[in-house]
């Protein structure tokens, strides 16, 4: 047999192999991986501590958007009404599902409707919060999620006036119900069960936040956390645990055990966790499971079991927050409750020993300047003179390699086909005139880590949120609005809402003003730097500007002005070193034009 021929047949065997492994492992391996992750999954269920809870509360399959609908499918309801809050709670199961938060808007155009955070079962992507008792062998059962509440009194929730409600199982045990809220965003939960019946019971109390499917406004998952949170721990050593959506599909259960600590659903400027005693011993379960097809997501937490005797009652206590992740507030709550790492709620990033220092920082001023715009300039100037002496050095540096350019253009000349001799008579060079050619790069690797740290800051933080700036800029934590294809607003058209395009004029094309300024103040920061020796990188740093421009457009406008403010403040600096050492310098070239073309006028 020909040599091409034994080719080709080894060509051929090796391409029905691979085809022939490739449909084994879709249609045999991976269906029996799937089954046995089943298999685990449920068996993991069944011998979970807190087992008898995986069952979602949520189970209807048919959805409303009338909120008034579905409101009055829960029954009989009791007013929520503080300060920062306005909403309800169902009696049935005591449900804390309907919560809006009143200080804060959806949008930051007038009359906004507050923002949403639980909303009551019968509606797409129910949220919300939910206490009980634990008792598989109490008779005549114990409260659940369907459990019929009796309001015996209070009318409102309020801070002033908390709201008492009780149930009688038939048998001998009765359950009563303390509901109190304070003036930000903590409710307390305080059961009282009393054992009338003639043998002793154990019953176990959780608390559980449940969430049908995803946001559907989730956010940026590569630098925000969205999802799953808790602190577990003991003996104060505490971890914070993130989970999100994605990681939270692929590993529906997930268990933890701790004294203390705190757990729950983020997103990204809103919170919902459960808090029990900090000395109570806890196994806590974040699930994914799957009630009429609702994707339910849930954080429990089964607290120990308590036994009664006969003739005696016990009363335990569990919180929830429901609300703002304000740095005030959390720290308030973190240190009044002795709750641990309450703050890092807040998705600080692995940076967190830069953001939270920049964020004291920014809020200091803003507290001097009352303009979180102008607190971003103070920031940066701030950030700029810590780092002037390193940079200062830098500059000069660059500064001089400036200078040598004539003599670098000779030495290529000089050695055209030898790059191994040009590299040696440019290292001599650099070693004569004392210059470092790496100096340039130390200062802006050093900015890397901050201008993270403020990107994360401005992103996560609420008090960003619909910060206004000066004119056209109402929100600093989002991308500038104008945008170069209406004519920045004179033209009165959404690009948005062209057809097929719409979304790339405001997203991946989109051009704003402070988008367009900071492209400037970056072409004229790379300008004043000495040019690349190689003419491929010269054309790729060319386009650098350009290409940041349209990268930068889509992010939060307060970011802009933290950057382009840091490169004015960058050129200047880099400026005066050159004058002051004859360098040639875009600005000074600009200024002899002007002044040759004025005489010649």
């Amino acid at each position: 047999m020909p040599p091409q021929d034994n080719s080709r047949n080894t060509i051929i065997f090796v391409v029905i192999a691979a085809i022939m492994l490739m449909a084994y492992s879709y249609f045999v391996m991976q269906p029996q991986a799937e089954r046995r992750r089943a298999a685990q999954q449920a068996a993991a269920e069944q011998t979970s501590p807190n087992a008898a809870l995986a069952a979602p509360s949520t189970s209807a399959p048919v959805f409303t958007t009338d909120r008034t609908v579905a409101l009055a499918r829960g029954g009989a309801r009791v007013p929520i009404q503080t300060g920062t809050v306005t909403g309800s709670l169902s009696l049935r199961g005591a449900r804390i599902d309907d919560l809006f938060l009143t200080k804060y808007q959806e949008t930051i155009e007038k009359g906004s409707p507050a923002v949403e955070l639980f909303r009551p079962e019968g509606m797409r992507h129910a949220y919300q919060a939910q206490f009980g008792w634990n008792g598989p062998n109490v008779p005549g059962g114990v409260p659940g999620p369907q459990t019929p509440w009796r309001l015996t009194e209070g009318a409102t929730l309020t801070p002033a006036t908390p709201v008492t409600l009780t149930w009688d199982n038939g048998a001998g045990l009765r359950f009563t119900r303390r509901i109190a809220i304070d003036n930000q965003y903590l409710f307390t939960i305080t059961d009282t069960v009393a054992n009338f019946s003639a043998q002793p019971i154990a019953i176990a109390p959780w608390g559980r936040i449940e969430r049908q499917g995803v946001p559907d406004d989730l956010g940026r998952q590569q630098v925000l956390h969205e999802g799953g949170i808790g602190t577990f721990g003991s003996d104060g050593k505490y971890v914070t645990e993130q989970l999100k959506y994605q990681a939270w599909a692929k590993k529906p259960l997930q268990e933890h055990t701790s004294t203390g600590g705190w757990m729950g659903i983020t997103d990204k400027y809103w919170l919902a966790a459960l808090i029990p005693q900090q000395d109570e011993r806890i196994q806590a379960a974040f699930r994914v499971t799957d009630a009429a097809h609702a994707d339910v997501h849930s954080a429990t937490m089964l607290g120990e079991t308590h036994t009664i005797a006969p003739g005696r009652q016990i009363t335990e206590t569990q919180r929830l927050f429901a609300g703002a992740k304000r740095n005030e507030i959390l720290s308030g709550y973190e240190k009044e409750l002795n709750l641990p790492r309450f703050i890092y709620a807040i998705d600080w990033g692995f940076l967190f020993f830069l953001t939270r220092p920049i964020f004291m920082l920014i809020e200091l001023f803003y507290g001097w300047f009352g303009n979180f715009g102008v607190a971003i300039l103070g920031l940066t100037l701030t950030v700029r003179l810590v780092m002037f002496p390193l940079a200062n050095k830098s500059y000069e540096s660059m500064s001089k390699m400036r200078t040598l350019q004539p003599k670098m253009e000779e030495l290529k000349k000089k050695h055209p086909d030898d790059p191994a001799a040009q590299q040696k008579e440019l290292m001599a060079l650099y070693q004569k005139e004392k210059i470092n050619p790496l100096a340039g790069c130390l200062p802006l690797l050093l900015q890397i880590p901050v201008f993270y740290a403020v990107y994360k800051m401005l992103f996560v933080t609420i008090e960003m949120r619909h910060a206004p700036f000066v004119g056209w800029i109402r929100d600093l934590s989002a991308a500038d609005p104008s945008t170069i294809w209406n004519l920045f607003g004179l033209i009165p058209w959404d690009p948005s809402s062209t057809p097929l395009i719409g979304s790339y004029l405001v997203g991946t094309f989109a051009l704003s003003i402070l988008a367009i300024f900071y492209g400037l103040t970056m072409w004229l920061q790379m300008a004043m730097s000495p040019p690349a020796p190689d003419p491929m990188q010269r054309k790729i740093f060319a386009f650098m500007p350009i290409v940041f421009t349209f990268i930068m457009a889509t992010f939060p406008a307060g970011l802009l002005i933290y950057w382009a403010w840091s490169n004015i403040l960058t050129i200047i600096q880099q400026y005066v070193i050159m004058h002051r050492l004859k360098a040639e310098n875009p600005i000074d070239t600009f200024i002899e034009q002007m002044r040759s073309r004025l005489k010649k006028a």
